[in-house]
């Protein structure tokens, strides 16, 4: 397996003999573009408490009724048995309500050392690169991931960034982009997660960026950083900088200011988290997102 596997990575490198660089910030002509979408996440107490309430069909129907562009599939949401007949239903659905599927999300790691587990998270992504390929999904939002007791950060480095290399290289075959996001572990810090992306030979790996994740004594420079090589942006609704006593509200003219200045051409996701019932507070939050990107 590990031969075959090893081989299939080789042989699509080959296939993309120009691409095979380190990433550099995206140089994207004319004028930035921003597009609304809306992360399953935001709902993930209903999607685990009342199926019957709101399903990935009724989540897209919401997307269309809020008058967004996207909707962020988490891949948490979808039911056990996945089928190809269900992957093109929920395209099919989203394409008559006028949304577009603007990405689904995994809960990776690649931090891990060689073997079955790591093997089954490297599936795991291919396994969602087909399934985001046949929605047409164009990205998926992996996480470099965390190392277990006893490896360090510097150990997992190489181990993350080989794996985001075979991910890459089949993802595009298929045309789909990932988004490594800032999201802990050992990608705690802008400048650890630029060293993992700019390491990774392929033009199909990028940065999903989150507004709320960098805990930092500047998240919003952190953010200015990584925001060329963005592929996708998560919005929160809450930030909380290194030695807040407590959360504090998104600046969202800063942040959408910071994406406009990087010409970011793509879409941004509301994954809503705060406390407050996301039935409520969801479409108060959209509304102030959408006015941001006008």
């Amino acid at each position: 397996r590990q031969f075959l596997r090893t081989t299939t990575f080789a042989a699509a490198a080959l296939a993309l003999p120009d691409f095979a660089r380190a990433i550099e910030p995206f140089l994207r002509p004319g004028k930035p573009a921003l597009r609304s979408s809306l992360a399953a996440y935001s709902f993930r107490d209903t999607f685990k408490s009342d199926p019957q309430k709101l399903d990935l069909f009724k989540f897209i129907d919401y997307c269309a009724d809020q008058g967004l562009d996207g909707a962020e599939l988490t891949s948490y949401y979808f039911p056990a048995e996945i089928t190809a007949d269900f992957l093109l239903k929920v395209k099919r659905h989203a394409f008559l309500r006028g949304v577009a599927i603007s990405g689904t999300a995994i809960g990776n790691n690649f931090a891990l050392p060689k073997g079955p587990a790591r093997d089954e998270q490297i599936a795991l992504c291919k396994t969602w690169i087909d399934r985001a390929a046949l929605m047409g999904a164009p990205h998926i939002r992996v996480f470099a991931g965390v190392p277990p007791k006893g490896m360090t950060a510097e150990e997992a480095f190489p181990l993350c960034i080989e794996a985001l290399e075979e991910c890459c290289a089949y993802a595009g075959i298929k045309g789909i982009f990932l988004g490594v996001e800032n999201h802990g572990g050992i990608v705690a810090e802008a400048d650890d997660l630029l060293r993992i992306v700019k390491a990774v030979k392929s033009p199909w790996l990028g940065i999903n960026l989150d507004s709320g994740n960098f805990h930092t004594a500047d998240p919003y420079g952190d953010l200015a950083k990584i925001a060329p090589y963005a592929v996708n942006a998560q919005v929160k609704v809450e930030m909380k900088p290194k030695g807040a006593a407590a959360a504090e509200p998104v600046d969202l003219p800063r942040l959408i200011k910071i994406l406009r200045d990087a010409n970011y051409q793509g879409y941004v996701a509301l994954e809503y988290e705060a406390k407050p019932d996301p039935w409520t507070d969801v479409p108060v939050w959209l509304g102030r997102m959408k006015e941001a990107l006008r």
